[in-house]
């Protein structure tokens, strides 16, 4: 008998063993759960972010698809950009009784669908899950002349016209912050400057070029270049500070009585059965219960707000009829 410990052979072995079990593994992570098996009958799940990559809705995508690969396996994640994910929507729409397909949404396009009186609604998509909430952050360019929001709504008492604000799509979460700051200012907020964009690195690309004055954006958005120090934040929209920005204000604290948080959801297509939206919907449970999914909030700085199913479609219902009534008093 030849004695593997002192032969050289164990740790050969060994390693065998281990590169069996790893494969093992990584096979088992690219396959989906029983559950998932069933529902996607050997289809792969696909998220669109209906905007260009880089903004809110690819990192949730992309977020989402790093946290179901222990439970689909591999997703692919795809971008239809433009109108305020109205496009991406009304591609979305014809996605018929296709249960291996999400698409990611928020307060954003129901902005949007109002502000372009689009002829694609969400009541053409099944709701699944609202997903997280998140504030918006005010910035301007590190050698902005504007140092405090204070500074800032002096200018845009000054001036409301030659303030510029860049931020996403029009109608958006961005447009009606900015025009509730004018309003409670004293300002018009239909004559606010607002110059809209398809994604978040479109507004920060316009920012540090000099060609708007502030923007806006939510918190995870412009952090990177808040923190490599391109972009000054003045600040936050929320109820309270946020802990990756503790030195700046909410616009309460700086004497703009606003408060307004985004928030980001999915959607089924349209025609799919009631058993495949609560698989869907008990999909998503998994995922948001899941330590990567755990990793993505902490990383990002999203608060969690999971509602599903019926209660997402309820609190969809009333964030429509919300939304139309602010832009219709705004004017925008």
């Amino acid at each position: 008998m030849v004695d593997v410990r002192r032969s050289g052979v164990l740790p050969w072995v060994l390693a065998a063993v281990l590169a069996v079990v790893l494969v093992v593994v990584t096979l088992n992570r690219s396959q989906p759960s029983a559950a998932a098996a069933e529902l996607l009958d050997g289809q792969q799940l696909k998220i669109l972010a209906p905007a260009d990559p880089g903004g809110g809705w690819d990192g949730t995508a992309r977020e989402m698809q790093a946290s179901l690969q222990e439970l689909v396996g591999r997703t692919e994640v795809y971008n239809v950009g433009g109108a305020g994910g109205t496009i991406g929507l009304s591609n979305f729409r014809n996605l018929d009784g296709q249960p291996n397909q999400l698409m990611v949404m928020g307060l954003v396009m129901v902005g949007a669908i109002a502000f372009n009186d689009s002829a694609v609604t969400l009541d053409e998509v099944t709701p699944i899950a609202e997903l997280t909430t998140e504030p918006l952050v005010i910035v301007v360019p590190d050698d902005s002349d504007i140092q405090t929001m204070e500074d800032l709504s002096a200018e845009i008492e000054r001036d409301v016209e030659g303030v510029s604000w860049a931020g996403g799509s029009a109608g958006g979460a961005e447009q009606i912050l900015a025009g509730l700051v004018a309003q409670d200012l004293g300002e018009e907020p239909a004559d606010i400057n607002y110059i809209a964009h398809d994604g978040g690195g479109e507004a920060i690309a316009t920012l540090l070029s000099g060609s708007a004055t502030t923007g806006l954006s939510g918190v995870s958005e412009f952090l990177p270049q808040i923190e490599n120090g391109d972009l000054r934040a003045i600040a936050v929209s929320g109820p309270e500070r946020v802990e990756s920005l503790p030195d700046t204000p909410t616009l309460m604290e700086a004497d703009v009585d606003v408060e307004l948080t985004n928030w980001r959801g999915v959607v089924a297509p349209p025609g799919i059965t009631e058993e495949e939206r609560q698989a869907l919907v008990d999909l998503v449970d998994d995922m948001v219960a899941s330590p990567e999914w755990e990793d993505a909030l902490a990383r990002q700085g999203w608060t969690p707000d999971v509602k599903t199913g019926d209660e997402f479609a309820g609190f969809l219902d009333d964030e429509v009829t919300r939304v139309e009534k602010i832009i219709d008093e705004l004017g925008i």
